[in-house]
């Protein structure tokens, strides 16, 4: 890690420390609780683990557009914002890109994957409703027992909310820039032994570029129940997303260039994009100490999209449809929480890649591939935290897991293009069935050195099977991809606690070893066998002051580097010790807040927000770069009375010039523009207020 990173990192901290001013009294922070880890409640503050949480406060006062703006609220996570609701995903690990670098990350929605093991997509996160969520809870490095394959790098866990104990909601007006509007609604009410929570929102984004922009929908529903022997949760998630996409512009800052910053060089690219997800947690006591769980669930999605990031332009198509069942039994004693379980899980999925027009003898018109993947995932695991009146806290878990493919090309097998034609961009194995079997590992230790200070050490071992896409989407005349899963070995080391019931702070430092990456090689073949390093320092802080004040940070400063010899696609030099491209040394938030209510006689709420962005490598040698940026949000909330709220947020309060991703590829710099300044007004009302009728 260099001199002048750690020089900034230490000044972006000493930075956001300022803003708070002198200590003085306050109230103390409430207590924090996490599922996430063991999908029970726990007390989070003793887990010997890394963990964030974005509460519903967070959530509503961000109002987010992209789930990127929320995101910045959590230490080591960059989700990259590409252009309408697409993303990429950096958590404790560089932005990943390519065909299952989105396997290097367990997204879910109440505990469940967004996508199925085997089929993830880079884009994954808009299809859960974060915009209405209660919390997100994310766990950063390789995750406990409870997950499997994917979870390597983290869970990024959004959680449904729950019905409230009366009637209570509200439906909210928003408009902004570009033709964006969005409408929200939430009811949420509980008579007798029913509780149900409804939230629906639609948005329509005019978009800043030339024919961009983006129509979505979600609805999130959901019905609890508490019996006599059974407890029930029940939720049903539905999205639609109708975008016209607009691509990368190209030439070096190219972001700053007002001629070119507004355009779009694909104006016929879109992405069209369904999901729904359905479970029901049913759970019953077995016993005095011990507790069944057993959820069974149901997943179906689809999505068509231009490959406007290629020459030739494909389309593709593809979806899957999942049936799965977890059973789990939660052991509670005076000694131990111990949690055991099974999960299953049976996916059909499909896709299919077509070309319009040729392009070249090598990406000819016409189909590219189609094919049916049948997969089923078994897996056993057991996590065990000691629950003794001590200072030493103890935790501790195994996974088995075993994954198999049923690959069925539904085209000619071989070469995509014409007899004869040299070097064709595609291929399509033969029908096959491949299988793995990987086991996870974790093992942690706290030490409460007091009520307000706790240290913890922590080993653990993720690994992800290989993608679908990676084993039967080859290319230029690969005709087998014989692949091993990718492993992550972690230890982290993390520091916790409050002072004078002002500061809530915690420090984490990790060191990962990756080993087993797929990648392409000079060939364009998918082989298994990167190295990868991984370490950083993750911080954050939340000071409370002068009664109605707040200042809070979320930084990490980190390296991911290349860690042996290997030729990697679109490089000519040994890149042994590189840093990964777009793999930010230094990043993340600061924010300054003010509970404004005793001034204005009402509930009202002003933050301001500084975005930080180290400069980043473009590709694998290390030769371009993007300079970084910093921008700078304004959040205001008011109570207009008993039951109407306005809120205004200024998005990139200083108008910079920026790319929200920088990329270096076919020759050119490409970057997805950033956007300009922004004003979003939001008018609300709540209905059914407890205590108000």
């Amino acid at each position: 890690m260099s001199r002048r990173c750690l020089q900034h990192f230490v000044s972006f901290t000493l930075s956001a420390a300022a803003l708070s001013g002198a200590a003085q009294a306050a109230e103390p922070v409430a207590e924090t609780v996490l599922v996430t880890a063991t999908r029970v409640t726990e007390e989070a503050a003793r887990l010997p683990l890394a963990w964030s949480v974005v509460d519903a406060d967070a959530l509503a006062l961000t109002g987010h557009v992209h789930i990127n703006e929320i995101m910045q609220r959590v230490p080591g996570a960059w989700i990259s914002r590409n252009n309408g609701q697409e993303s990429l995903t950096a958590l404790r690990s560089p932005v990943l890109a390519g065909a299952g670098s989105c396997g290097a990350f367990f997204m879910a929605a109440d505990g469940i994957s967004l996508r199925a093991p085997g089929f993830c997509n880079v884009n994954q996160l808009f299809d859960a409703n974060a915009e209405q969520a209660g919390r997100i809870e994310v766990i950063k490095g390789p995750a406990t027992a409870l997950y499997g394959s994917n979870a390597m790098h983290g869970v990024i866990n959004i959680l449904s909310a729950a019905p409230t104990d009366e009637l209570d909601g509200d439906l909210a007006l928003e408009a902004g820039p570009n033709d964006y509007y969005r409408a929200k609604y939430r009811y949420s009410n509980t008579r007798g032994a029913h509780g149900i929570s409804l939230a629906v929102n639609g948005s329509s984004d005019g978009g800043y570029q030339d024919d961009s922009g983006y129509d979505q929908q979600k609805l999130t529903l959901r019905h609890d129940y508490s019996g006599d022997l059974w407890q029930l949760r029940s939720v049903l998630e539905l999205m639609n997303l109708n975008q016209e996409t607009a691509g990368y512009i190209e030439g070096y800052k190219s972001y700053e260039d007002s001629r070119l910053k507004d355009t779009n060089p694909n104006p016929e690219a879109y992405r069209d994009v369904w999901s729904m997800r359905f479970y029901t947690a049913a759970s019953r006591a077995l016993g005095e100490h011990s507790t069944l769980t057993l959820t069974p669930y149901l997943r179906d999605n689809e999505m068509e999209f231009l490959q406007h990031f290629l020459p030739w332009q494909s389309v593709e198509e593809n979806g899957h449809s999942s049936l799965g069942l977890r059973g789990m039994v939660h052991t509670d004693t005076a000694a131990v929480s111990w949690v055991n379980g099974i999960d299953l899980e049976y996916t059909d999925g499909w896709l299919k890649e077509t070309q319009a027009r040729p392009f070249s003898p090598n990406q000819p018109a016409g189909v590219h591939y189609d094919y049916d993947v049948r997969a089923s995932v078994a897996a056993l695991y057991s996590q065990a935290r000691s629950q003794l009146d001590s200072p030493w806290e103890f935790s501790g878990g195994l996974r088995l897991e075993h994954t198999y493919y049923d690959y069925d090309n539904r085209t000619a097998t071989g070469p995509a293009c014409a007899p004869g034609a040299s070097a064709c961009r595609f291929y399509r194995p033969a029908d096959r069935h491949d299988d793995f079997t990987d086991w996870s590992l974790n093992a942690g230790a706290s030490y409460s050195f007091s009520p307000k200070l706790l240290a913890y050490l922590r080993l653990a071992r993720g690994f992800r099977a290989p993608q679908t896409t990676e084993l039967y989407r080859l290319q230029a005349g690969q005709q087998s991809a014989d692949l091993d899963s990718e492993k992550i070995d972690s230890v982290e080391l993390g520091l916790r606690g409050n002072w004078a019931d002002a500061l809530d702070y915690d420090l984490t430092a990790y060191y990962m070893l990756k080993d087993d990456v797929i990648f392409q090689d000079a060939n364009r073949y998918n082989v298994s066998g990167a190295q990868t390093r991984h370490y950083g320092l993750e911080l954050s802080l939340d000071y409370r002051f002068a009664g109605r004040w707040y200042a809070q940070l979320d930084a990490s400063l980190a390296r991911h580097r290349y860690d042996n010899h290997i030729e990697l696609l679109d490089s000519n030099s040994d890149i042994k010790g590189n840093d990964i491209d777009t793999a930010p040394e230094l990043f993340g938030s600061a924010r300054l807040g003010a509970d404004l209510s005793q001034r204005t006689g009402g509930d009202a709420v002003a933050e301001l927000e500084w975005v930080y962005m180290d400069e980043y490598f473009l590709e694998p040698d290390n030769r371009h770069q993007y300079g970084g940026h910093s921008l700078f949000n304004l959040r205001l909330g008011a109570a207009l009375g008993p039951r109407w709220r306005a809120t205004l947020r200024l998005t990139n309060l200083l108008d910079e010039d920026y790319a929200e991703r920088a990329d270096f590829g076919f020759g050119q710099y490409r970057y997805f523009v950033g956007q300009p300044r922004g004003a979003f007004l939001e008018l609300s009302y709540r209905f059914g207020v407890p205590g108000q009728g």
